[in-house]
């Protein structure tokens, strides 16, 4: 009998056996020890140094992998001294690890929106996907996809080798692509919390805010004083840029969450800050930036002299003023380019954009620039207004410009523009349109602490006001007047930080740590070819000059999505949710910069038809040769090297598929950083997954398998803790295909099959990959219409590495006697394996196509995850539903389903029942 002893964890007071190790302890009663290098299956390497612990008496560090415990030992787990060693030992690592955990897009954009998750989504052809994983960061993505001037792409590196990828437009493709089905996508709602919270302003900060919120179980009511929701994307953005009817759609799903609307109200006028404040749990303020700034230049009061904003929104409203034939814009962003073209659509002859720098310094996007200019806008650059005059009318009738030209750069980096003495130009306008700036104001807001120009002050990382309960954000707060994907970025921010409030706890936001290169440069992409990027259609200027029908009125089609988003270079780390050392380096909140220096950079060239390797990324763990030489038994991988040029690589410098590597990925699923993943069939996507575990049915052995699935889509099969995989559970799992992808009538089809069953001479093939439940229903689907029923692959061996299968076998304690998925349950339920499908007419094929098909056979239906191309008819359908096994030695192993939705396909025997009730 084992030794029992009494050992002391952080004050805890546990029995445990005579010769285990304190991590195996710790495990074992749920006790959060970190480490990269530790498995259960194979000896003790201790290379990471992070699973150090203090023990009282003792002065030193012992890592908790390697030290026995003792009778009465005290562990200490979570001091300051091994938390700094812990912090320390990770910034080593992280000094020499050269990877992107997420692609620069993404860095880049101020909603944390996946962009390099849903172009590859895309790219898949997976847009039920690409939509979900879009609006779990941007509720409003048809009009983001629109307007947002895509910060994500000014850090995309295909600019590199040609031109950035069409972000923007692949996230319009998805949402538009949602929009216009039967049923568009609306994300779940937690159950409901009891709490209620007011938002105030309904444009992008109070929609998303709201739409964060719902989706967290909150009741949510916006107050708006306008008539519309939408804020700046309704009131500032033009037509011709956002149409509003497709707005309209977007927020009513929001409405159709739960969301509740309460428009026409201004808070402060007709209902005041405090009656809100009793009536709900939280308040948000997003009240935008809705007062135009000038240059206070002289005149600047005359009548004709207009707000940019003003302006823009009295055309949405119906209510655009008289603005003559001249008209001067003064300023260089988007709202400009809006208010010129917009004045060119109103009739205006001449148009002109003042700007005090040149084109080159201008904010606007340079597409917005570049249609401008092809509408007939005249762009008096190096020009600033210095004076406006009046006509007889007292009306705006000039403008008065001074030269300017650059002189040294300001803070911003940009040269300063400094006048040119006694040089000015006279131009004749009847409207000026300012558009250099925005203010909040905030009147009804009494009590709320304001900056010196009159916007809200919140704390930058609660988003607290300074009073308790309200929160802000977006273009009202902190004079931070910004673009609307950063005002979506606050919102959900800040819903975080109000669903903390709401439970009691003050959330502050902390960006979290990512590794990053920054070693890139045109060189490491000399060998990608140049690809064109798509564009959407533009109408040409004569067609867009005189009305406001959208700019480009038609999105990508499928083709064009597809091509543009195979583009994308797949910068992010396709472990990067699973990576321990990013979660480790978040926990521990490294600085890595403390040791920077000469990093190790490999060389290297290695295909595999299933793994791809970055020595890179390695961290010197020794998992992945542990686990092949001791447990697999292949020993392809090993050390070479030593000290600071230590690299694990195959054996001998050889390519892996030179080696005795047998493809099983067990090195893959131990990686703890992403040095090593499996190569996917398709474009690699970074994505989160559920996961479910289940049994392989690739043949009897049983392995244990966890499918991860994103939605619809089964990303990855990985080793069960514990188990071990061969190549073909790891790696050629069967997909689970949505019907919306193959756009199959299955009740259509499967009548017609059952036509065929009732001609006679008709044959179906039954696979030993099917489970017994699925096995007995074809059995009696054969019975019940007369069919001849045969085997399609009773002799599998070939399919399988037999080698691995023995070593999986003897460790599993089961024998490897038939390398086949099911016989054994075949011979049980009855099934003669030995029958042929010669003379039939017609063949139906559930599961695996025989190796050989029967001559003169008219027709083939072939149901399975991926049929055979030559099949009359294909039915894809899911391979993992529930039911049993018959393993070799007759135990039964039990298969569960996966989860999916209400639009995959089904699975056997749901297909078999629909034939059989056709019958």
């Amino acid at each position: 009998m084992c030794a029992m002893y009494k050992i002391t964890v952080d004050g805890r007071e546990l029995s445990a056996r005579r010769g285990q190790t304190i991590l195996q302890v710790c495990r074992e009663n749920g006790i959060e020890i970190p480490t990269l290098c530790f498995d259960e299956r194979v000896e003790i390497y201790g290379g990471c140094g992070l699973c150090v612990v203090e023990i009282e008496g003792n002065n030193k560090l012992l890592k908790a992998c390697a030290t026995e415990i003792s009778d009465n030992m005290a562990v200490l787990t979570n001091t300051a001294r091994v938390r700094e060693s812990r912090r320390t030992n990770l910034e080593l690592l992280l000094s020499n690890h050269i990877g992107d955990c997420r692609a620069p897009c993404h860095l880049n954009c101020p909603a944390d929106t996946d962009c390099q998750g849903y172009v590859g989504l895309i790219a898949n052809g997976e847009y039920d996907a690409a939509i979900r994983l879009i609006k779990e960061k941007i509720p409003l993505p048809a009009a983001i996809g629109r307007v947002c001037p895509h910060p994500c792409e000014e850090n995309c590196r295909r600019a590199l080798v040609e031109e950035p990828v069409s972000i923007m437009s692949l996230k319009r493709f998805a949402a538009d692509t949602d929009l216009a089905a039967e049923t568009s996508y609306l994300p779940p709602v937690a159950p409901s919390t009891g709490k209620r919270v007011a938002v105030i302003g309904g444009g992008p900060f109070g929609l998303s805010a709201a739409y964060f919120l719902r989706r967290r179980g909150h009741e949510v009511t916006i107050y708006d004083a306008m008539p519309s929701l939408g804020g700046m994307l309704r009131y500032g953005i033009p037509e011709y840029r956002l149409p509003k009817k497709l707005l309209d759609k977007e927020i009513a799903l929001i409405e159709k969450l739960g969301v509740k609307f309460t428009l026409n109200t201004k808070v402060g006028t007709d209902i005041a800050l405090d009656a809100i404040r009793t009536e709900y749990d939280a308040v948000c303020v997003g009240i935008g930036a809705w007062v135009s700034t000038g240059t206070r230049a002289k005149g600047e009061n005359l009548p004709g002299v207009l707000g940019g904003i003003d302006f823009l929104r009295s055309v949405v409203r119906g209510e655009a003023p008289d603005i003559g034939e001249n008209v001067a814009i003064i300023g260089g962003g988007n709202t400009a380019m809006d208010a010129a073209r917009t004045a060119i659509r109103l009739g205006a002859k001449h148009v002109y954009n003042v700007y005090r720098r040149t084109i080159n310094e201008m904010p606007a996007d340079a597409l917005e620039i570049e249609e401008a200019r092809e509408e007939g806008v005249i762009f008096k650059t190096l020009t600033n207004p210095l004076e406006y005059t009046a006509g007889e009318n007292g009306r705006v009738n000039s403008a008065v410009l001074q030269i300017m030209e650059l002189g040294e750069p300001d803070a911003s980096g940009r040269r300063s523009p400094v006048p040119v003495k006694d040089k000015t130009e006279t131009i004749a306008v009847d409207t000026v349109i300012l558009a250099t700036g925005q203010s909040v104001n905030p009147e009804g807001l009494a009590g709320l602490q304001l900056t010196r120009r009159g916007g809200i002050i919140y704390d930058d990382t609660t988003y607290m006001t300074s009073m308790r309960g309200v929160f802000a954000g977006g273009d009202c707060g902190n004079d931070k007047i910004s673009i609307a994907i950063e005002a979506i970025g606050d919102a959900d921010k800040c819903a975080a930080s109000v669903d903390a409030y709401l439970r009691g706890e003050i959330l502050p936001f902390n960006p979290t740590y990512i590794h990053t290169r920054d070693d890139i440069t045109e060189k490491t992409f000399e060998d990608r070819e140049r690809l064109t990027r798509q564009s959407e259609a533009t109408l040409a200027p004569d067609a867009r000059r005189d009305n406001f029908n959208e700019l480009r009125p038609q999105p990508f089609s499928a083709e064009q999505a597809a091509k543009e988003a195979s583009r994308c270079l797949e910068c992010g780390c396709g472990d990067y949710f699973d990576c321990k050392l990013v979660a480790y380096a978040r926990e521990y909140s490294v600085q890595p910069w403390r040791f920077d220096g000469e990093k190790h950079r490999v060389e290297f060239e290695d295909l595999n038809d299933y793994i791809v390797r970055d020595p890179n990324k390695c961290v010197l763990c020794g998992l992945c040769v542990r686990v092949c030489s001791d447990v697999v038994g292949a020993g392809a991988l090993g050390f070479t090297e030593r000290g600071f040029d230590a690299t694990v690589s195959p054996a001998l410098g050889r390519p892996l598929a030179e080696t005795s590597c047998v493809s099983c990925g067990n090195c893959v699923a131990m990686c703890p950083t992403g040095a090593l993943q499996e190569r996917a069939a398709k474009k690699p996507v970074p994505l989160k997954t559920e996961k479910t575990l289940t049994v392989c049915s690739r043949c009897s052995v049983g392995c244990e398998v966890c499918l991860e699935t994103h939605g619809d889509m089964l990303v990855r099969a990985t080793p069960a803790d514990g188990a071990l995989l061969c190549k073909l559970g790891r790696f050629e799992y069967d997909k689970l295909p949505a019907t919306a992808a193959v756009a199959i009538d299955y009740a259509a089809v499967t009548k017609s099959l059952a036509e065929r069953l009732r001609g006679g001479n008709a044959v179906i093939a039954l696979s030993p990959r099917l489970t017994n439940e699925e096995a007995a229903a074809v059995k009696a689907l054969a019975e019940r219409s007369g069919a001849k029923l045969v085997v399609s692959a009773p002799e599998v061996s070939d399919t399988i590495e037999s080698e691995l299968v023995r070593r999986l076998a003897e460790r599993a304690d089961v024998r490897p006697a038939q390398p086949a998925a099911n016989l054994r349950g075949l011979t049980e339920l009855g099934i003669d394996k030995t029958a042929t499908a010669d003379g039939a007419s017609a063949l139906i094929i559930f599961g695996d196509a025989p190796a050989a098909l029967p001559a003169g056979v008219d027709f083939i239906a072939h149901c399975a995850p991926a049929p055979i191309s030559n099949a009359d008819v294909a039915l894809p359908c899911v391979s993992y539903s529930d039911g049993h096994y018959t393993g070799a030695d007759g135990k039964l192993l039990q298969t569960r389903a996966l989860p999916l939705s209400d639009n995959s396909a089904p699975n056997y025997a749901a297909i078999v029942g629909a034939i059989a009730s056709a019958l």
